[in-house]
């Protein structure tokens, strides 16, 4: 007999199984399918997470703020020095004159503070750097060099540095995405292992369901592999319709909740993520329903089954 005989035999004795052992493998296919949802699940909000930590990231930076009486070329050199430095991407400068004009118009419709700042002989307001790093983590030596600048002869000029304020609201939502995700993985591993004792026992009742079956073929001197081939390919199928159905479902969610994800996250879209990223969604959903499935099958014939 040879092998691509035995390996076709193999896969029919498996989907007979499969089928007539409906009901039971229903319930792992069942199980199965919430779990491959909670792993589907995780991976888009993880996505979502991601991006939602970019676009803040993207918006704080460190500002400084400069004394009123501080010359124009001392900012510019303070400048120049910031832009050396390899942690900085960009450096924005905005002079007295720029920072009075964005105060008038953040407040044009509150006419006190606009009359108070007419009874001013000058211009109460000094220029200031705004300091965009090229990793969040690299705004603490950023602000190391700055409080260095500040302690050093004619560091006066510098009156303010909001890097406290801003790093503080960063890291606490890294820690509250971090929780979500360690809560996350610990109810997916949960139901993965869920998942892999109900298909193991799901292929040890197929076991004693088949026992004569395999009392016959070991009389016939049928190999290991050919009588417990079967079992291991029914496994493989739980975790191949379960992919399946979460797949399929996931896209009228996605579709569902395209419009409000978008709006909610700023720029995230759950639809485009799972149209863009639909490779990557099946590899981890399919592979990860098999290699439940075979192990699942695999533990049981190794158990159950002592052909």
């Amino acid at each position: 007999m040879t092998m691509w005989v035995t390996t076709k035999r193999i896969a029919r004795y498996g989907l007979i199984g499969f089928l007539r052992n409906g009901f039971v493998s229903l319930s792992a296919i069942l199980i199965m399918t919430t779990t491959l949802f909670v792993i589907a699940g995780l991976l888009v909000a993880s996505a979502a997470l991601s991006e939602t930590l970019r676009q803040l990231t993207n918006k704080v930076d460190v500002n400084v703020y400069f004394a009123t009486d501080a010359d124009e070329e001392q900012v510019l050199a303070m400048q120049r020095s910031l832009e050396s430095l390899p942690e900085v991407a960009l450096v924005s400068y905005t002079s007295r004159e720029q920072a009075l004009s964005d105060f008038r118009e953040r407040h044009k419709n509150d006419q006190l503070t606009l009359q108070a700042l007419e009874q001013l002989d000058e211009n109460p307001l000094g220029a200031s750097l705004a300091i965009r790093a090229k990793e969040t983590s690299q705004y603490e030596s950023i602000a190391a060099f700055l409080d260095a600048q500040h302690q050093a002869p004619g560091g006066e000029i510098i009156t303010k540095v909001n890097f406290h304020q801003n790093k503080a609201a960063i890291d606490r939502l890294t820690a509250i995405i971090d929780t979500s995700r360690t809560a996350g993985f610990a109810i997916a591993g949960f139901l993965i292992l869920a998942s892999i004792l109900i298909a193991f026992n799901t292929i040890r009742l197929a076991i004693y369901t088949s026992r004569d079956e395999i009392g016959v073929m070991n009389l016939v001197g049928a190999s290991r592999w050919y009588v417990r081939g079967p079992f291991v390919i029914a496994g493989i199928l739980y975790g191949v319709v379960s992919g399946l159905v979460v797949l399929i479902v996931m896209y009228p969610i996605a579709l569902w909740l395209g419009p409000a994800s978008e709006r909610f996250f700023g720029t995230f879209n759950v639809l485009t993520y799972y149209t863009t990223q639909f490779p990557l969604l099946f590899l981890v959903i399919m592979g990860t329903g098999i290699l439940l499935g075979a192990l699942s099958s695999l533990l049981a014939v190794r158990r159950y089954l002592r052909a």
